[in-house]
C-alpha cells in the first residue's frame, strides 16, 4: 500500500491543525500538530524509531551524517516502510562532498527517485549545483520532474550558491515544494536575518530552517513565522565495550572541495608489480 502525504484539514484552534495521514500499510490517521512541522532528520532504523515515539511530525531519512547525508540502501528503505509511518522524505545523494554530479551519479539519483516513489514515500530531499556554486538548473529540474506527485525538498546544498534570493525564484519556479537552509551560515540561528529574508520573498516554498537547531533556539524560528524546522538530535551512544585499535574512519578523505577517487595509474603500478616482481 503506498504513502499518501499528509494533508492539513484545518485549524481546530488558534495553535493547532489536523493533519491526515496515510502510512505505508494504508492506515489512515488523524493527528494535531504544532502550526510549526518539526521535521527530524534520522540516519538509522534506531533514529527513525526514535522520532517517531517522540512525535516527530516528519522524517527526512538517511545514513552518513557525519558526511552530510548519504541515501539510503534499497534494503534500508524496504525495511524502513515495515516501522515506520511518519511522513518521510528520502535524501537523495549518492556521495559526500560537493553537490555537482558526473553523469553516471545523476542517474542513479533517477533510479533513487523511482525506487522511493514505488515504495509509496512522501517525497525526496536533493539538488545539484555547477562547480562554479551556481544552481543546476538542467538537473535539479530533471529530479523535480522525476519525483512528480513526490515532496521535493531542495537541500543545503542551497548554503553554497552565489545568490540565494535568485536561488530560491528558480526552484520556485520548479517546482520544489520546501528549502532546507541554514540562512548560508554555520547554524541556523546565525542565518536569520537570510533565512527571514528568504521567507518573506513569498514564494510557494517552505523556508524550513535547519543547522544547529534545538530546544534552546526552537521558540526563535517559530516566533519569527517559520512553519516548519530541521533538526537531527542526535547524541553519541556508546556501542562497542572496548575502543578498537584500528580506526575505520579516515578523516583526511573528508573535503568540500576534493572528491576522491581511484586513480588508473596507481591501480597500473600495483599490478605491474605484481606481474613482474623483479
Amino acid at each position: 500500500m503506498r504513502h499518501i502525504p499528509i494533508q492539513y484539514t484545518g485549524i481546530s484552534s488558534r495553535f493547532l491543525c489536523g493533519l491526515k495521514n496515510t502510512d505505508f500499510n494504508g492506515n489512515v490517521s488523524l493527528i494535531f500538530v504544532s502550526i510549526m512541522i518539526l521535521e527530524v532528520c534520522c540516519n538509522s532504523l534506531d533514529s527513525a524509531l526514535a522520532a517517531q515515539s517522540a512525535g516527530a511530525h516528519r522524517i527526512e531519512f538517511c545514513t552518513g551524517l557525519a558526511l552530510g547525508g548519504l541515501t539510503p540502501s534499497m534494503g534500508l528503505l524496504k525495511e524502513y516502510t515495515k516501522i515506520i509511518s511518519l511522513p518521510t522524505r528520502v535524501l537523495i545523494r549518492p556521495r559526500g562532498g560537493d553537490f555537482s554530479y558526473t553523469s553516471g551519479e545523476f542517474n542513479s539519483m533517477l533510479e533513487d527517485i523511482a525506487y522511493c516513489k514505488e515504495l509509496g514515500f512522501e517525497g525526496v530531499v536533493s539538488g545539484i549545483l555547477q562547480p562554479d556554486g551556481n544552481l543546476d538548473v538542467a538537473r535539479t529540474a530533471a529530479l523535480v520532474a522525476s519525483a512528480s506527485g513526490m515532496k521535493f525538498t531542495f537541500h543545503r546544498a542551497f548554503d553554497w550558491v552565489l545568490d540565494p534570493q535568485e536561488t530560491l525564484l528558480k526552484l520556485s519556479k520548479m517546482g520544489v515544494h520546501s528549502l532546507l537552509s541554514s540562512g548560508t551560515a554555520l547554524k541556523a540561528v546565525d542565518g536569520l536575518d537570510q533565512l527571514k529574508a528568504l521567507k518573506e520573498m513569498s514564494t510557494a516554498v517552505e523556508i524550513m530552517p535547519g543547522g544547529g537547531v534545538n530546544a534552546q533556539n526552537a521558540l526563535v524560528f517559530k516566533e519569527a513565522g517559520f512553519k516548519a524546522i530541521h533538526l537531527s538530535g542526535v547524541a553519541a551512544e556508546k556501542v562497542l565495550v572496548q575502543t578498537p585499535k584500528v580506526s575505520m574512519h579516515t578523516v583526511a578523505l573528508l573535503s568540500d572541495t576534493h572528491r576522491f577517487t581511484t586513480q588508473e595509474n596507481r591501480v597500473k603500478d600495483v599490478l605491474s608489480l605484481l606481474e613482474n616482481p623483479h
